[in-house]
C-alpha cells in the first residue's frame, strides 16, 4: 500500500488541522497552532500574487481531495476546539481566511474559484449541504466560480464510481447557489450531454485528455460543430480528423 516516509527516514514534518494521519501507512501530523493558521492564509495569497504576475487569469483555490483546506474543513479530520474547529462555520473559517487573502492579492481582472470535494462519501463526514454553504459563502468573499468534485480525505470511503458519478452534486450546487459551476469526473464521452442539459457551466476533462490529447478536437468532430469559429486545428491533422 501507499505510504509517506517518516521523519526518521527523511520525510517531511507534515502539519495538519489535528494529529490524525489519514491512514495507519501515513505519518501523523502535528497539530498547526491557532497563530499560525492565518499566516498561512497568507501564504496562499503570496502565491495568487506570483500566479498574477506571471500571467494568469484564474486562480483556483483547492478545497478537495484531502488536502489541506478539507482538512479544515471535513470533521473527519478536524478536531480541533479552538476558533477552527467544531461548529461549521468555524471549520469554515480557513477556508474564508485564504479566499480573503488570495481576493486581496490578485488584480480585480484574476477570476477567484474554488474546487471543492462535495461530499466525504461517508455519513459523519462533509457533506453536500456543507458545500453549498461554503460556496454561498464563497460568493459572499468575491469568488465567482465552483470547481465540483468528492471524496479524497478518507481512504475507505465507498464511492459508487462510473460515468458522470459526480455530476449531481454539481447540478445541484448550481441550481442552490447561482455560482458558475464546473463539473468533473469520468466524463469522457462527447455525448454525455451535461451542458446542453444545464447540469453545468464548464465540463471539466482530465485523464480522458491525458490518454487522447486531441479529445477536444475529436468531441467536436462527434457533435459536428466543425464551424466553431474557436475551434483551430492546424491543418496537419484536418485528415486525420475526417472534417
Amino acid at each position: 500500500p501507499a505510504r509517506t516516509l517518516p521523519p526518521m527516514e527523511g520525510g517531511w514534518r507534515v502539519r495538519a488541522p489535528s494529529p490524525i494521519p489519514f491512514s495507519d501507512t501515513y505519518t501523523t501530523p502535528r497539530e498547526i497552532e491557532f497563530g499560525d493558521c492565518r499566516q498561512i492564509a497568507e501564504d496562499f495569497g503570496a502565491a495568487a500574487a506570483r500566479a498574477a504576475r506571471a500571467g494568469v487569469d484564474a486562480v483556483e483555490i483547492h478545497m478537495a481531495h484531502g488536502y489541506l483546506i478539507h482538512q479544515f474543513l471535513s470533521p473527519l479530520s478536524n478536531h480541533r476546539i479552538d476558533e477552527y474547529g467544531g461548529a461549521l462555520d468555524n471549520r469554515c473559517r480557513f477556508a474564508k481566511e485564504v479566499m480573503n487573502a488570495v481576493k486581496a492579492a490578485v488584480p480585480a481582472n484574476v477570476a477567484v474559484g474554488l474546487r471543492v470535494s462535495a461530499t466525504d462519501w461517508v455519513p459523519e463526514g462533509w457533506s453536500i449541504e456543507d458545500t453549498i454553504h461554503l460556496v454561498n459563502l464563497a460568493k459572499k468573499e468575491g469568488c465567482t466560480f465552483v470547481d465540483v468534485s468528492t471524496g479524497g480525505n478518507t481512504p475507505d470511503a465507498p464511492i459508487p464510481v462510473g460515468p458522470g458519478y459526480q455530476v449531481p452534486f454539481a447540478s445541484r450546487v448550481k441550481a442552490e447557489t447561482g455560482m458558475t459551476t464546473f463539473a468533473v469526473g469520468l466524463i469522457r464521452d462527447a455525448w454525455q450531454a451535461l451542458l446542453r442539459e444545464g447540469a453545468a457551466d464548464v465540463i471539466d476533462i482530465g485523464r480522458a485528455m491525458i490518454d487522447d490529447p486531441h479529445w477536444g478536437w475529436h468531441a467536436a468532430n462527434r457533435l459536428h460543430v466543425e464551424k466553431v469559429p474557436k475551434l483551430v486545428v492546424p491543418p496537419q491533422y484536418l485528415r486525420g480528423l475526417s472534417y
